[in-house]
Order: C-alpha cells, then sequence, then structure tokens
C-alpha cells in the first residue's frame, strides 16, 4: 500500500493542483482530494458553483477520446458511417483567411478530455495547430508559462488558458460571435459538459480492473512518457484509479455507473428533439464540447457500451463526419 502511495503522489499528481471549492473538504485528506480532482476534471472544467478545479494531471480519462491503439487500428477506420460527403461540405465552417491565425499551437495531454475539446473546434473550423505533447511528470514543455496546467493554447503569440474560455475567445477572434444561433441553449449543454457530463466518465472508465487497464493503456501508448515511467502508469495507476473510482461513485451520488452514462446519453440525444444537431443543421460550440469530451472514450469498453445501449451512436456518426480530419500539422 506504501508503494501506491508513493505513485499516487509522484505520478497521478505530478504537480499542483487547484481546487478553489471549498466543497472538496468532503472528498477527504489533502492527497486524496488532489487525485480525484485530477482523476474527474483533467485538467480544466467548472464544478456547479463556477469555481474552479483545476488540476495538472492528465488522467481524467472520461471523458477522456481514449480509442486505445489495441482496441482500434485507428479512430478513424474503427467508426465507418454512412453519410454522404455533401454533409461534410456543409457542415465545415472554415473562418475567412483575414481572420484566420498564423501560428497556432496547443500544449496537451492527448488523452485529456479538455484538450480533446479544443482540438473538436479547431479540427471543425479547419484551423491549423501543432501539438506540443506535454510529460506530466517534469511538464519541461510548459515552464516558460506560469499557467502550469493543459490545455494551453498559443494564438499568434498570446496565451488562452482553460478549454471553454479558449473557445470563447478563439470563436472571437475568427468572427464567429455573428453566427452563434440559440445562444442560451447553446450555453445551456456547454455548462452540462462541464457540471456533469464529465462527472460520470470516469466511473466508467475505470470501472474495473481490465478497464482502467484499457484506458491507462491508451493514455501511455499516446502520452510523453518515458519507458519507466509508462510501465509504473499503467500498472500502478489503473490499480490506484479503479479505487478512486469507487470514491467518485459515492461523491456523486451514483450507484450504477453504466445507467449514469446511459442517462447522460438519452439527456443530450433528448435535447437534440429530432434536430441533427443542437445547433440545427450544423454543430454548434455544445455540440462540440460533447463529442470532443466523448471521443477520448468512444472506442473503450465504456464507449462501445454506451453506443450500443443509447441513441447517441447516430449522433455521434454525424458529428463525426462533420469536423472531419485533423487540422493538426507538424511542429
Amino acid at each position: 500500500m506504501r508503494r501506491a502511495q508513493g505513485f499516487y503522489t509522484r505520478f497521478l499528481v505530478p504537480g499542483k493542483m487547484m481546487c478553489s471549492s471549498s466543497s472538496t473538504a468532503a472528498w477527504g485528506g489533502s492527497s486524496e482530494r488532489k487525485l480525484i480532482t485530477g482523476t474527474l476534471y483533467g485538467t480544466d472544467t467548472a464544478p456547479p458553483d463556477r469555481n474552479r478545479c483545476l488540476s495538472s494531471s492528465p488522467f481524467l480519462s472520461i471523458s477522456s477520446s481514449i480509442a486505445a491503439k489495441s482496441v482500434t487500428a485507428g479512430l478513424a477506420g474503427a467508426l465507418s458511417f454512412s453519410l454522404a460527403f455533401s454533409t461534410v461540405a456543409e457542415a465545415k465552417e472554415p473562418p475567412s483567411p483575414m481572420f484566420l491565425p498564423k501560428d497556432v499551437v496547443l500544449y496537451q495531454y492527448e488523452a485529456c478530455p479538455f484538450c480533446n475539446k479544443v482540438k473538436a473546434f479547431l479540427d471543425y473550423h479547419d484551423i491549423p495547430y501543432k501539438v506540443v505533447e506535454v510529460n506530466p511528470f517534469s511538464k519541461k514543455e510548459i515552464k516558460w508559462s506560469d499557467y502550469k496546467k493543459v490545455p494551453i493554447l498559443m494564438v499568434d503569440g498570446e496565451q488562452l488558458v482553460d478549454s471553454s474560455d479558449i473557445i470563447d475567445k478563439l470563436s472571437h477572434k475568427i468572427n464567429l460571435d455573428s453566427a452563434v444561433v440559440n445562444g442560451d441553449e447553446e450555453a445551456k449543454w456547454r455548462r452540462w459538459v462541464d457540471e456533469h457530463l464529465v462527472h460520470v466518465l470516469s466511473p466508467n472508465i475505470y470501472r474495473t480492473t481490465s478497464e482502467a487497464l484499457e484506458s491507462f493503456d491508451y493514455i501511455t501508448t499516446h502520452g510523453n512518457f518515458s519507458f519507466t515511467e509508462r510501465l509504473t502508469a499503467k500498472y500502478a495507476g489503473a490499480g490506484v484509479m479503479y479505487m478512486v473510482s469507487k470514491k467518485l461513485k459515492k461523491k456523486y451520488g451514483i450507484t450504477d455507473e453504466r445507467a449514469a452514462l446511459y442517462n447522460a446519453a438519452r439527456t443530450w440525444t433528448a435535447a437534440l428533439d429530432g434536430r441533427k444537431f443542437l445547433g440545427g443543421s450544423k454543430p454548434n460550440l455544445a455540440d462540440l464540447a460533447v463529442f470532443g469530451v466523448l471521443r477520448p472514450i468512444r472506442h473503450l469498453k465504456a464507449g462501445r457500451d454506451m453506443v450500443e445501449n443509447t441513441d447517441i451512436g447516430e449522433w455521434y456518426e454525424r458529428m463525426e463526419s462533420a469536423v472531419g480530419e485533423s487540422s493538426r500539422i507538424q511542429a
């Protein structure tokens, strides 16, 4: 147990984690609270009281786009959709060349759901961006910044932080403000992503020891780890997070992880109310937020079960077709 505790503090909480809400006192001790915050929120999200819980840990695979290479030979190939190519052309919204940023760099953890939320926005709008994968131990890649969490997005030399704020500010920069439709509804569901959806994901992806190992296999395969760090993370991390998932269930009053996940998926599809997207004929920021957060888990067992037992798969298919190929470029 002492060995697990050492991993717990050195690996899963590699840097300082800050939670501004006093309600987290109910989670237990300081180190426990840090770990739960990191695994639950990833790097940035707003609890219901709007206080920010921010962590430098990459292990929230909740929501996390956890499509392990061992589970799928490639995200695009594993999920095939029967949508016409015209749908992609209609949905895409590249910014006007006069508003297109010249240099965009994303500092991220590959498995972080909030980093994936930012990438969904960039990919959908065909904004070219470079990626710098941050090592969760040393965080040397972001030593230049006073902000020690991810995602960090550098846009033409300006630092943007916190996934929702990044998307808001970047939307303004590329002049999307005038295109907002149903703004109140969109804002409501963006909050729902940060305040509810993310809470049901971690208990699901760490639900069993085999699912925890599957999740960490993706994290360690795609993250910036040394060989030793990768081995430590996969096996010790999976064991610790399996135990932590039980605490998360109690914290959020979840009795059945899968039922909570399915209910969240059904809540979202009910909100669509027969529309292709919440935004109507095209995805809006809420669509992109839900899609980005779910993309890391789509091909994990939790994500596969969710698609098999709810109607969210049809919307997800439309979203993947609409978002299209990644606009990431080589650094």
